[in-house]
């Protein structure tokens, strides 16, 4: 007797709710993604309008990089192209195509990371972090304990979506060959993963950045 467990609706949209079991769990999962960063996203609201400007900097008198942080908006909205251009490719039966869209992809969150571990290193190199190094009458300690808690966790889930995506590239497209239309429902998700990871970053940019 198989002790294997058959997840059912994997290929196919479940009668009930129109979609694949794979695509319901992703959107249950982003759900929950929403709430966390809502939480954080309303805990620097609620803080920055309840402190004084005098100790609440802008991003630019900070310290941000606005030019770093324009250029890894650039390639994450790229890496979004490029990751539907993969999905896409898989449509119309291009899987070398597919591999491209998809390797450029992870090439594109790869960079990101890379950019912001130089802003992060800048950041530590000039003593720039919360409670430390800033004179106490204009300390914005508690602007970059947010700063440095919702970019690091942005990373960290950015990080997360280039292995997901390395593995689907690598071993995960062996499934190509028997099931294709799993495979393509894998992409899809994790397309969805992506742009969902791409679309908090937008908020992120001008919320501590530019204001």
């Amino acid at each position: 007797m198989s002790s294997t467990i058959v997840i059912p609706y994997q290929a196919e949209a479940h009668p009930l709710t129109g979609v694949t079991s794979g695509k319901l769990g992703i959107w249950i999962f982003l759900a929950s993604e929403i709430m966390l960063f809502g939480a954080l996203f309303s805990s620097y609201v609620l803080l920055r309008v309840g402190t004084g400007a005098e100790f609440w900097p802008s991003g630019v008198e900070a310290g941000l990089n606005v030019p770093i942080g324009t250029m890894n908006t650039l390639i994450l909205i790229t890496s979004s192209v490029t990751m539907v251009m993969s999905w896409a490719s898989l449509k119309m039966d291009k899987l070398g195509a597919f591999k491209l869209y998809l390797g450029a992809t992870i090439g594109l969150g790869s960079l990101f990371l890379v950019v912001k571990a130089f802003e992060y290193n800048a950041k530590f190199s000039h003593h720039i972090y919360p409670a430390v190094g800033w004179p106490e009458a204009t300390d914005p300690s508690t602007f970059f304990g947010l700063y440095f808690t919702l970019t690091g966790l942005h990373a960290l889930h950015i990080l997360l979506g280039v292995l997901v995506n390395l593995w689907l590239l690598v071993w995960g497209v062996e499934l190509w060959k028997t099931e294709r239309v799993r495979f393509e429902g894998r992409i899809e998700i994790s397309g969805l993963y992506w742009h969902f990871v791409d679309l908090v970053w937008i908020f992120l940019f001008p919320v501590l950045y530019l204001l």
